[in-house]
């Protein structure tokens, strides 16, 4: 997919980037799955692809730094992406979340071009959940869905011990309509989950709110931390100090989220449900139970729920399935 160097690479080394709408993160990991070394950088808001690529093998290099390898000793470097991401040819299309990314980006070369490595993509919430299989949440389940509530909700599933990947873009819960002329969705569309979880579309709510005469301490507590955007530790500051509009908000986002996954639970009938993101994973455990409660009216066998926890690897889960992805190019 990228230019390959020559560098020994018989250590077993990987790296993993994780690239959300809020942030990237980067892990390098070792033959045994273990994390050596990890960074962050927040994702950037403006300008193109170039400079999301450049985010990207900045943070890489730092997680290099971290772990004390030189990016040339990994095999190769695993990208989790949002959007419609061709696998052969290296590209993600439609990830609208992102600067740049609109078009059609040819990631896999950009990113092996700037780093001098071996580079693979796949969906962000895909190897996410491969990695839940692997080591986490779902380990043990024959079939599961995975749920990342974070900037936009993506999703994905696992049926008999295998993700399902349709025509390349399947498990992308977060546009399922749960409410026709609905809510407008980041995607152009009405009534999808997003239009309601997404971290960005409940942003847009909020300042929509706040312009009405609506009070909420989101925007001052993100002014304090000098951040430009509610990320998911701000939501949960504000929820945590009964901010009435935050937790409007989020009340509004678990009633969507629980009416789409149970669907997709009618639909397919799977043994459990993981909730990842920086959402899921910042409000942790009671907010799955919530979910799970607020589930029970829609589902078609209600005595029979699937099991719904938070995923066990956290916010580095989409990192480290993106590592794996550079086992897969070598089978």
């Amino acid at each position: 997919m990228s230019t390959i160097t020559n560098h020994d690479t018989s250590s077993g080394l990987r790296g993993g980037i994780d690239l959300g709408g809020t942030k990237i993160q980067a892990v390098v990991v070792d033959r045994d799955q273990r994390v050596i070394g990890t960074a962050r950088r927040p994702t950037p808001t403006t300008g193109g692809a170039n400079d999301v690529v450049g985010a990207l093998a900045e943070t890489l290099q730092a997680a290099a730094e971290s772990a004390r390898v030189e990016v040339g000793a990994l095999c190769g470097v695993g990208v989790g992406t949002p959007g419609a991401v061709d696998v052969a040819l290296g590209t993600v299309s439609f990830a609208r979340n992102l600067p740049g990314f609109d078009a059609t980006v040819p990631l896999a070369k950009l990113l092996g071009d700037a780093l001098g490595t071996n580079t693979a993509l796949g969906n962000d919430v895909g190897v996410a959940l491969d990695a839940e299989a692997k080591l986490g949440a779902g380990a043990g389940a024959r079939s599961f869905l995975g749920v990342w509530w974070g900037t936009g909700v993506g999703g994905g599933f696992v049926i008999d011990g295998a993700r399902w990947l349709g025509r390349g873009a399947a498990g992308e819960i977060g546009h399922t309509v749960v409410k026709r002329n609905g809510a407008l969705c980041p995607c152009g569309r009405r009534g999808c989950i997003e239009a309601y979880a997404g971290r960005r579309a409940m942003e847009l709510r909020a300042r929509k709110l706040v312009k009405h005469g609506a009070k909420t301490m989101l925007f001052d507590l993100a002014e304090k931390k000098k951040l430009d955007r509610l990320t998911s530790g701000i939501w949960a500051k504000a929820v945590e100090k009964e901010d009435r509009l935050a937790t409007r908000l989020i009340d509004r986002a678990v009633l969507a989220l629980a009416a789409g996954i149970a669907s997709s639970v009618n639909l397919l009938d799977v043994e459990a449900v993981v909730i990842g993101g920086g959402l899921g994973t910042r409000f942790g455990p009671p907010i799955a139970e919530r979910i799970a409660q607020a589930m029970t009216p829609h589902l078609f066998v209600p005595d029979r729920p699937p099991r719904v926890s938070v995923a066990k690897l956290g916010d580095l889960s989409g990192a480290i399935g993106a590592s794996l992805l550079i086992d897969a190019t070598r089978e």
